[in-house]
């Protein structure tokens, strides 16, 4: 099986490694992918428009391949999967109509109002709206103001925050871009992540994980793209992803089903775990980034065919998945200035870039012979263990072996989670 990755990341470099090792893989391709990449993928560096239909759709007819695996949610929010599609080429990820699902917060809020899912209470402030409006809505909504951008932010056009000045700020600057805000309600409880494989109805998930997306220790600092993540999650009600799946995927996809969009592809639910039970903070229409590290990196069962299968809608007949027994944890390297205004162009040296194991390339490049940084979060360490502390042990001794000017990295990545601090509210609900 021929198969090219689209995207650049650390998602798109677990996805890689996931693939290479199935042995339905023939050949291995990603556009633009990063020059570290070349090991176990044919790097198409030139190809930089990822969300330029034509272009995707011409690479992968050159390339001749079964099955594109989309990584990023801008080209599928651009419908890179339908052009595909019309030329009859397999795809792993929804259709432009479905990746709505992130691509608009307005949309998803109205999906899970039709399926009865719970959500967080939300308004939407247009970018017309006049001073008197804004701060009705806040009076509403504070102490603790959510405030989103309606559109694709990377993970970043979230600010939460109890400072009203801060969340009038934001307003204000995604309103100058010519955008909507939702301004919601603070849903309270421990986050999860779950991916599930969705084909039409058939929903599969995967291991649970957490994010940690605050930029520094202790979760202060600007909210970024993903700092680290840990799998699974020793804390989850013993059927917590039963739950997640019963009570919030499954619904969705039949409510997309309903509305004459039936989603195919990655479906990943954020959520806070409350007194309740799990609530939706946002839905992402592909992998996430860093969990897909963490998460990919446990799975025995062979990732090609579980993705075509749902590109080719036999997720049904795909057999049981199967799961290393073990904690992953994935920490983040990051750029000096990351996340507002990341620095470029710093080498990065240690002997644990040459562990293809341990070390996932996100924004990396190679100039004049060296490893460089090419963008904010700059690489992933990995570490698998029996126990979430020998996971995390594992995974800093990568780090600690890597050296960048101004680089970052969070120190407390799955502690809470080792120290049994995470509570869980209405676990006996």
């Amino acid at each position: 099986m021929r198969i090219l990755v689209i995207g650049s990341g650390g998602r798109e470099h677990a996805l890689l490694k996931g693939l290479a090792a199935d042995p339905a893989t023939t050949e291995l391709h990603v556009a633009p992918g990063s020059p570290c990449m070349d090991r176990i993928a044919t790097v198409h560096a030139d190809y930089t428009q990822v969300d330029d239909p034509a272009q995707m759709t011409g690479l992968a007819q050159d390339i001749a391949a079964d099955l594109v695996v989309i990584g990023p949610e801008v080209p599928l929010v651009a419908g890179v999967a339908d052009a595909l599609r019309d030329a009859g080429i397999a795809v792993f990820g929804p259709n432009q109509e479905a990746a709505q699902i992130e691509g608009s917060k307005a949309f998803a809020k109205d999906v899970m109002d039709a399926a009865g899912v719970r959500t967080a209470h939300a308004e939407t402030i247009g970018p017309d709206a006049a001073e008197d409006e804004i701060s009705r809505v806040l009076d509403e909504f504070g102490p603790v103001y959510v405030v989103k951008d309606d559109g694709l932010a990377g993970g970043k056009g979230v600010v939460v925050t109890e400072d009203r000045e801060q969340a009038e700020e934001h307003i204000k600057a995604v309103h100058n871009g010519g955008s909507s805000v939702l301004i919601e309600s603070f849903l309270p409880g421990p986050e999860v992540s779950l991916f599930c494989l969705v084909d039409g109805e058939t929903v599969v998930p995967l291991l649970p994980a957490q994010d940690h997306k605050r930029a520094y220790d202790n979760d202060e600092g600007p909210n970024t793209g993903g700092m680290g993540a840990y799998t699974p999650l020793p804390w989850l009600p013993q059927d917590g992803v039963n739950t997640i799946v019963d009570e919030v995927c499954a619904p969705v996809a039949r409510e997309l089903v309903a509305r004459g969009t039936p989603y195919s592809g990655l479906l990943y639910a954020g959520l806070a775990w409350g007194p309740e039970g799990p609530a939706v903070i946002e839905f992402n229409c592909r992998f996430g980034d860093p969990e897909t590290q963490a998460v990919l990196s446990l799975l025995t069962s062979p990732l090609a065919e579980a993705l075509n299968a749902v590109a080719t809608g036999k997720l049904a007949e795909l057999s049981p998945l199967e799961w290393e027994p073990a904690f992953a944890v994935t920490v983040v390297l990051a750029a000096e200035g990351y996340p507002a205004l990341p620095r470029k162009g710093d080498e990065i040296t240690g002997d644990a870039l040459e562990d293809p194991e341990r070390i996932l390339h996100a924004g990396t490049t190679v100039a004049e012979g060296k490893v460089v940084s090419n963008g904010g979060r700059v690489l992933n360490g990995l570490g698998k263990g029996s126990t979430l502390a020998a996971a995390r042990e594992a995974a800093y001794a990568v780090l600690e072996g890597i050296t960048m000017d101004g680089g970052f990295y969070r120190r407390d990545i799955a502690l809470a989670a080792q120290e049994g601090r995470i509570e869980v509210p209405g676990q006996d609900r």
